[in-house]
């Protein structure tokens, strides 16, 4: 295959970010521009629910160190059509972009709730509309959030998964009354009983009230809701690439084979069908190879899924490798209660105990003793 010349990346976030650094650390040396619909470079967006909301005094936790990828950024511009027969990228400002390989790197948005309070069928709708509520996605939300809860509000927080839980601890933190509403217990279905029960009882030893999803709605002066997401793949519906409504691509991130995607917006194999995994490291991990390809074709090495998740809340970090959710009771590799060494057949967790991220992974991969 010919090596393109010039190379537009769509998504200015890590998987876009990574995704510029691989091209580069392979050797494409042509034109390379990167669009990104936020006004500002790339920053950690895990940090935003983490310490960004927890610590008053730390302004430069979402900070990445600068990058020397020498790409054109095109920063506060959305892409808004592609024409794959022509090779070009619409903006919303009307300019087009040229392009010999295209990454589709334009990540997801929260789903909101008010679509589904009005059919009856997210958490919390026995309440009514919740359009009006905040919703954590990007750096202006988790500013806007800080602000928000440093008068020490009532907060309600709807969705119990990471995202939800990690907000209602930075509002505990910060002082703040807060409940949170959920679809069954909390990280039930995304990290199993045993780390929801651990996270579960935690949160409520510092005070977070925990409601089942159709419960009233209790009175709050903020909302915050964190229900999913949906990929931001609609600026693809007249390009042809979406299958089945999904941007669905192979083993090395090919779309085409001058187009590629990585992390939240596209859909990777896996052994349940095609699946979007919106991890931090996955979009890492995804970009690498979708970069090489692009480049390379077949000879990129496939991606393999090794999904990691870390998470800091109500005084604990939870570091979990490998499938989750996790059923059943884990084995007890190293230390007691809070602080301890976990394991699963193809899954371990640490809590409160330092360990290397690759260690972690190993232990995934070795038998439970």
């Amino acid at each position: 295959m010919s090596r393109p010349r010039r190379v537009v990346v769509v998504g200015h976030g890590i998987a876009g970010l990574t995704a510029a650094d691989t091209l580069r650390a392979e050797g494409f040396d042509g034109e390379l521009t990167i669009v990104g619909d936020e006004p500002r470079p790339a920053y950690s967006r895990p940090a935003l629910s983490k310490a960004l909301l927890r610590d008053i005094d730390d302004l430069a936790s979402h900070t990445l160190p600068p990058s020397d990828h020498g790409a054109v950024e095109l920063l506060g511009v959305r892409a808004t059509a592609l024409d794959v027969g022509r090779r070009r990228v619409v903006l919303d400002d009307g300019e087009t972009l040229p392009y010999d390989g295209l990454v589709v790197a334009s990540g997801c948005r929260p789903r909101r709730l008010g679509a589904e309070a009005a059919t009856g069928t997210g958490p919390g709708t026995g309440a009514g509309r919740r359009d009006d509520a905040l919703a954590l996605r990007n750096l202006d939300d988790a500013l806007a959030l800080r602000e928000r809860i440093a008068s020490r509000p009532s907060v309600l927080v709807i969705g119990g998964g990471p995202l939800g839980m990690e907000i209602a601890s930075g509002c505990l933190d910060a002082g703040c009354d807060t409940t949170l509403m959920s679809l069954g217990p909390p990280l039930l279905d995304q990290l199993g009983r045993w780390l929801s029960d651990l996270l579960v009882d935690a949160a409520r030893a510092r005070g977070l009230r925990i409601l089942p999803a159709d419960a009233p709605r209790p009175p709050a002066d903020l909302v915050v809701t964190a229900v999913g997401d949906v990929p931001n793949d609609a600026w693809l519906g007249s390009s042809g690439l979406l299958g089945g409504g999904r941007l669905v691509v192979d083993s090395r991130g090919r779309v085409r084979q001058d187009v590629v995607a990585a992390g939240d917006v596209a859909a990777f194999p896996s052994t349940d069908g095609p699946r979007r995994t919106p991890l931090w490291t996955s979009a890492i991990e995804q970009a690498r190879v979708a970069a090489a390809a692009l480049l390379r074709g077949d000879d990129a090495v496939p991606y393999r899924a090794r999904p990691y998740f870390w998470t800091e809340q109500f005084g604990l970090s939870v570091k979990a490798a490998g499938v989750m959710p996790a059923a059943g009771d884990p084995v007890v590799v190293d230390g007691t209660g809070d602080a301890c060494l976990v394991q699963w057949p193809g899954a371990a967790a640490a809590v409160n105990y330092r360990i290397p991220v690759p260690r972690l992974r190993r232990l995934c991969e070795t038998a439970v003793a």
